[in-house]
């Protein structure tokens, strides 16, 4: 077996794995030493999924949750494939087990499927850390997230900052919100969807910018209403634990109370660039 120390932000963990199961690359950003861990993990490879224990509180394409008492189980599926890859069971003192299914080996080593067997979001929410679905743009070594559903253009607009203004994408599909000593930071996250594009970094966020595609550009201010709609939906919630959902709610409302957020409505211009700039510029 195999134990490895990892840390995103505030949460250090140990997973202990066999062999046969390869941590991916982006994962292993996150890999540090002489650390004191504050939740475990253990792997196992079996022929057959354990059965679950407790009673189904939800149910989606991808994952089955059950509770007992405190703790949950997670059966985990993988979209497009029948069956289920893995169960996940909490245990206490801060230990969890994964049990992987080996007919499903070939999935193991994807960023999506390895990440989704620690349930590293529930984790986080507790420590006041929440997952913003955005590209992730260090400028001048401050963050800008622009945040909006797939395909609107997130990162064709972080990839415009990088050509016109020397800027550099650090994640291009999430990055995790930590408040530390009253600031608020971005920080890397392990999984970066088809931006292939994934850092272990934090920078103190400047702004975030919501997006809509255009033919002319232009930008507003959003207000704390209208920022907390727009955002909610890209944050990782799970809305079946009502205590972590209303964890996650309060920390975004703190969020967009502190942090300034605009709408830009864009093409893929340089232009896009200017009219933004000319808005957080005295930020």
């Amino acid at each position: 077996m195999i134990s490895k120390l990892f840390k995103i932000a505030n949460l250090t963990f140990k997973i202990i794995y066999p062999e046969a199961v390869t941590p991916p690359d982006n994962f292993l950003l996150f890999e540090c030493e002489n650390i004191k861990e504050t939740y475990t993990y253990q792997i196992s490879i079996t022929d057959k999924l354990p059965s679950p224990e407790g009673d189904i509180i939800a149910r989606r394409e991808d994952i089955v949750i059950y509770r007992n008492g405190e703790y949950e189980t997670r059966l985990l599926a993988a979209r497009g494939t029948e069956g289920y890859y893995a169960l996940y069971r909490e245990l206490p003192d801060d230990h969890c087990s994964i049990f992987l299914d080996r007919s499903y080996s070939d999935l193991f080593s994807l960023d999506t499927v390895f990440s989704s067997l620690f349930a590293l979001e529930r984790r986080l929410l507790s420590l006041g850390g929440f997952v913003l679905h955005c590209a992730y743009l260090n400028h001048k070594e401050k963050a800008i997230l622009f945040s909006a559903p797939s395909g609107a253009g997130k990162s064709t607009q972080a990839g415009l900052w990088e050509k016109y203004r020397g800027s550099k994408t650090e994640n291009g599909d999430r990055a995790l919100i930590i408040k530390e000593d009253g600031k608020w930071f971005a920080c890397g996250w392990p999984v970066c969807g088809s931006s292939e594009i994934c850092n272990n970094t934090k920078h103190q966020i400047l702004t975030v910018v919501t997006l809509d595609k255009a033919t002319d550009n232009s930008i507003r201010p959003l207000s704390g209403m209208q920022a907390f709609s727009k955002l909610y939906s890209e944050v990782t919630v799970n809305s079946w634990d009502k205590k972590s959902a209303v964890n996650a709610m309060d920390l975004l409302e703190d969020f967009v109370k502190e942090i300034p957020v605009y709408h830009l409505a864009c093409d893929i211009s340089e232009k896009a660039v200017e009219t933004l700039e000319s808005m957080i510029s005295d930020l």
